[in-house]
């Protein structure tokens, strides 16, 4: 049984990263700029609060990341527009180039890394208009190519699986 996400409680109380209202308009220039079609429900998460930091910010991986090995620790989930939204001069395009993150979708999330490490969508298995993975990705790995785990098969399972923090150990 699939359960529904509670997007009026899944961020915290923090204002950090959140940016302005969304709008229709808002969201169609932003996929025009970015090149892909958003997720409904990244969409929807967005339209409760534009971006900002997860209420419960662990999320579980079956293989280990730059984190720990079992989980990353997401900082942030950018919004659209404003100062830092994925589709602004200094979003997810500035982000791949800079970081050399996989240019594969969008990068709509960090941890504290705040640089080597990202949370994308990634649209190669299902091209830019379809329903794309969410991936972890981290650059700074010893031979030099990115380390990418697969987080979910998509954004609304994405955001069902986050945990706190006190589940994982130190």
């Amino acid at each position: 049984m699939k359960t529904m996400v509670n997007f009026k409680d899944w961020f915290d109380d923090d204002d950090c990263d959140t940016g302005p209202p969304i709008t229709d308009e808002m969201v169609r220039n932003a996929e025009k700029e970015l090149g892909y079609k958003l997720p409904k429900s990244y969409i929807e998460l967005l339209r409760v609060k534009n971006g900002g930091s997860p209420a419960l910010s662990c999320f579980p991986t079956k293989e280990p990341t730059g984190w720990a090995p079992d989980h990353v620790e997401v900082m942030c989930i950018y919004g659209i527009g404003g100062e830092d939204g994925i589709d602004t001069e200094s979003g997810s395009s500035y982000l791949i180039g800079e970081w050399g993150y996989p240019d594969v979708g969008v990068v709509i999330g960090m941890t504290p890394s705040a640089g080597d490490e990202a949370i994308m969508l990634d649209y190669s298995q299902c091209g830019p208009q379809g329903e794309p993975r969410v991936i972890y990705v981290d650059v700074e790995t010893k031979d030099g190519k990115p380390h990418v785990v697969v987080l979910a098969e998509n954004f609304e399972e994405f955001l069902q699986g986050f945990k706190s923090k006190d589940e994982f150990p130190e």
